[in-house]
């Protein structure tokens, strides 16, 4: 079954294993991130983009929190801050022993692009114009 992409059972024996691989197949539909379900999402993909076309760009963000000053004064909870931050490998580690801290920094850091430069309203439109923020289908 590796080596092509179309085969069909020659026996009655294949014919059961078949259809012991539907049934996986459709029970593993379910089940969150198995393979069968990100096969339905790639198709679901593939149908939105040739029903709505491709989108014009992507944003892929990753907020850096080991040395942002934000992150760093969310993690010192309960410490003095200094206005001269020292960013050694100690705030690395008090980044990971506080990871709600990373978290409140990552929620910050997103809601501001969100507002500031994609625009979350009719008020307040980002660098961009008004997005669209919902895609209509019929």
């Amino acid at each position: 079954m590796k080596s092509t992409e179309h085969t069909v059972p020659e026996n009655e024996e294949e014919q059961l294993c078949y259809d012991v691989i539907c049934d996986l197949d459709h029970v593993s539909g379910r089940v969150e991130g198995s393979a069968t379900t990100r096969k339905y999402m790639w198709n679901e993909l593939w149908s939105m983009l040739a029903y709505l076309g491709a989108p014009t760009w992507y944003i892929t963000l990753s907020p850096t929190d080991i040395k942002h000053p934000i992150a760093i004064y969310l993690a010192q909870y309960d410490k003095i801050i200094h206005s001269q931050l020292n960013l050694d490998d100690s705030h690395t580690k008090l980044l990971a022993d506080n990871p709600v801290a990373s978290a409140r920094f990552f929620h910050i850091m997103i809601k501001s692009f969100i507002k500031n430069v994609i625009g979350d309203n009719k008020e307040n439109v980002g660098l961009f114009g008004c997005p669209a923020l919902q895609v209509t289908m019929p």
